[in-house]
């Protein structure tokens, strides 16, 4: 695992997912341009995709009687997409010590694989009345294990 830059407490991994999509006439807006807000649905799609490959999916949250919402997102654009245009999300699991979740996106067009936009999620971890879960749940400690990131590496 490779420190990344942001944040010393934090480790980028080998985890990625990259999953494809296509952008639907109901994202563009006037401007025949992806509206802005459905980039965030597109790192939502990233996360699900992931889940699924990795075995860390909502669900799997759910039958531990936790949720895990999103208390931080950022999303940098850095080119456009336009209605039909052909998508890559590649969402990457960013290791971290304290009890949360991060993901870190990247989203390409496929025909070229330009970059066109970047971003961040952070979840943190609730009981299922809402109470804010200050360390690690037990299943996601082993998760990491099995997934070879429980420790820190420099």
């Amino acid at each position: 695992m490779k420190r990344n830059k942001k944040n010393s407490f934090e480790w980028k991994t080998d985890l990625i997912n990259r999953t494809t999509g296509k952008v639907r006439f109901s994202e563009v807006d006037s401007l025949r341009i992806v509206w802005h807000g459905h980039y965030i649905k597109y790192f939502e799609d990233g996360r699900e995709a992931f889940g699924k490959q990795y075995g860390l999916g909502y669900l799997d949250f759910f039958e531990q009687k936790l949720v895990t919402p999103v208390v931080d997102i950022s999303c940098h654009y850095k080119s456009q997409l336009v209605y039909g245009d052909e998508i890559i999300v590649e969402t990457e699991f960013i290791n971290t010590e304290a009890a949360k979740i991060i993901f870190e996106y990247k989203v390409f067009k496929k025909d070229d694989h330009s970059l066109v936009a970047t971003g961040r999620s952070v979840q943190v971890f609730l009981s299922s009345n809402g109470e804010l879960i200050l360390t690690n749940p037990d299943f996601y400690i082993d998760w990491k294990k099995k997934q070879g990131v429980n420790r820190k590496t420099r």
